[in-house]
């Protein structure tokens, strides 16, 4: 599915790329359904990006995103960065940007009293929003916004003061997102504001990273230089904001991904092994047999079984 819309307003239009260049300063919506190859390069407006029967990844320098069914990805105003689609189904993609100084104009009309909006309803210089850039895991306050949007914009797409009304809804779900995530920032061991942000950052950078190459050879110190810290600090506060080691969040993702392909595949259990990123078969079958109750082999053999079960 394509669709097509220009206005004074916002543009909404699939493309081959997403740069300021191509859309001037004006508000858009990219949403497409088909993608299986696919990349581009640029540098964008403020964006909220989702992905639906796939995954698509995004560099942006230093960082390393990975956005699919489970997330969305928000990028400041000005990153450049590229994205890469390399799917074997069909993929949906559902990406809004706005126009620079949306989510101030939209801070300031939440935060100001009614009377200074009264006196001053445009701003003269609003103060800038530096948004989290990080993957969000879907939740019950932006993600029933955008699900509900993505569902109705095919039959509405020619209603620009709806679409208008639904950007400012989303805008608004999404500083409330952000609003949320200092309560997390405050949780970290720093006596400046500025530095636990900074510190906050740093740590998502290297998680998602981790998360976009879970699949090779990752260690704690490439972790750590991608979060640009010292091993040891990069250690003790990601254990405190996550709530467990590098090396237990690798294993997590590690193992989640070798029960997708166990269910999934007709690869080996030693072929997935190796594909997750493990080294060893034997620490692979302990790790999973510790996290599951049941080894690889009798996972397999289980659904295989229940399958069976069901076509009877």
């Amino acid at each position: 599915m394509i669709v097509t819309l220009k206005t004074n307003a916002f543009r909404l239009k699939p493309d081959d790329t997403t740069t300021q260049e191509t859309f001037g300063n004006a508000s858009f919506i990219l949403h497409e359904k088909g993608y299986r190859r696919y990349h581009a390069e640029g540098t964008g407006l403020l964006s909220i990006k989702s992905f639906y029967n796939g995954q698509a990844v995004y560099d942006v320098g230093r960082g390393c995103f990975v956005v699919d069914d489970s997330s969305y990805l928000v990028l400041n105003h000005g990153q450049p960065y590229a994205i890469t689609i390399d799917s074997a189904e069909p993929m949906e993609s559902f990406c809004i940007f706005f126009t620079d100084g949306f989510a101030e104009e939209v801070q300031r009309s939440l935060s100001t009293a009614a009377a200074r909006l009264l006196d001053e309803p445009e701003a003269r210089k609003a103060s800038s929003v530096n948004f989290f850039e990080k993957t969000y895991p879907h939740d019950n306050v932006l993600s029933p916004a955008l699900r509900q949007f993505r569902a109705a914009l095919a039959q509405r797409k020619d209603e620009s003061g709806w679409i208008d009304e639904q950007l400012h809804k989303i805008m608004q779900r999404l500083l409330r997102v952000h609003r949320q995530i200092y309560k997390e920032v405050e949780t970290l061991d720093a006596v400046r504001a500025s530095t636990r942000e900074e510190l906050y950052r740093r740590l998502h950078r290297a998680r998602d990273y981790a998360q976009a190459k879970f699949e090779q050879p990752i260690t704690l110190e490439e972790m750590a230089q991608i979060a640009c810290l010292s091993p040891n600090h990069f250690l003790r506060t990601f254990r405190q904001i996550f709530r467990q080691s590098p090396h237990q969040y690798l294993t997590a993702l590690r193992l989640a991904r070798a029960q997708k392909l166990l269910d999934g595949t007709e690869l080996s259990v030693t072929e997935i092994c190796y594909a997750v990123g493990f080294a060893s078969l034997g620490s692979f079958s302990w790790l999973f047999k510790r996290r599951f109750g049941i080894s690889p082999e009798a996972f397999r053999q289980r659904k295989m079984q229940k399958k069976t079960s069901q076509e009877r």
